[in-house]
């Protein structure tokens, strides 16, 4: 397939993110393209990461599948031959979308990313070990890391000026949204969230957590929008090697984040931009971490 770093589409593009470029379609319609960049501590890698695109759309594009009768999304199609019938311009460029492109409906997004905490691990397991709260709530005592959080506790995040994700209360959500669309942006995140960890649970996946975003039509739906229940927006855990009380080993970067703190440590790199140059190992380490959560995730190979 094409290795992608910036797609050059003959269409306007609106936005471009660290991952996805994102382009305006006539139809009140928007293309986004998961280009194979990758990044880590906010900062975008030189090395692209083969396949990283496709599996981060095309696990997304099985999940909306999943999720239809329990969520309205975004998704019209992730398929490229059904992109270039319905937007012609794409006509003579079938190889750069094939696997990374989807077709989406398009939405005013609320500005809070939803996230949904199932296990006591990263930024929660630091706050809550500093000082027993997660986003200034309490949790009860004694907890370890990668405890199971049952319920699932829901943990909004906005951005800040940095672009960090800052966790907040959900008051701080009503305030920002009203409660009537945040009480439904939580239900909405516990369906798709219970849904998922179930599902994957039984391919031998934990999903730890996960964030979601979602937007509003034109004619007042909310919809599930971006990317889902993927291993950029979730942790995902192998649950066969599953034990309380330490840092898991997940499908992810964890490859590149592994090499790039040890370049830290070593004083080789100050943790900001330019990264240092990727040895051929971790770049093709890191993409068979994606494609085996796809693998395992969809009892699938990757292919379109």
């Amino acid at each position: 397939m094409v290795l992608m770093t910036t797609s050059a589409l003959p269409l306007k593009q609106i936005a471009r993110g660290k991952v996805r470029d994102i382009y305006e379609v006539e139809g009140d319609r928007l293309l986004l393209v998961a280009t194979d960049r990758v990044s880590a501590y906010d900062v975008v890698m030189d090395e692209p990461i083969p396949s990283k695109g496709a599996v981060l759309t095309q696990v997304s594009a099985w999940w909306f599948r999943q999720l239809g009768d329990a969520v309205k999304h975004h998704m019209i199609s992730a398929d490229a031959d059904e992109i270039a019938s319905a937007v012609p311009a794409l006509k003579l460029h079938r190889a750069e979308i094939a696997g990374r492109a989807m077709l989406c409906r398009r939405g005013t997004v609320f500005p809070i990313e939803c996230v949904v905490r199932g296990y006591l691990s990263g930024s929660a397991w630091r706050e809550y070990s500093k000082s027993g709260t997660l986003a200034g709530e309490k949790l009860p005592g004694g907890m370890k890391e990668s405890d199971r959080l049952d319920p699932p506790i829901f943990s909004p995040a906005t951005k800040a000026e940095t672009g960090h994700d800052e966790n907040i209360t959900i008051d701080r959500m009503r305030e920002i949204l009203g409660p009537e669309a945040t009480a439904e942006l939580e239900r909405l995140t516990r369906v798709v969230y219970t849904r998922g960890r179930d599902v994957a649970l039984k391919r031998g996946i934990i999903i730890a957590d996960s964030k979601f975003e979602f937007g509003r039509t034109k004619s007042g739906d909310i919809i599930l929008i971006d990317e889902v229940l993927t291993p950029d927006s979730s942790r995902f855990w192998p649950a066969d090697d599953y034990t309380p009380g330490r840092p898991q080993p997940s499908f992810d970067k964890q490859p590149l984040r592994d090499w790039l703190d040890v370049e830290r440590h070593a004083g080789r790199w100050n943790g900001e931009a330019p990264p240092p140059k990727l040895p051929t190992e971790v770049v093709d380490a890191t993409s068979k971490r994606y494609l085996e959560a796809y693998r395992r995730l969809t009892g699938d190979t990757l292919r379109f």
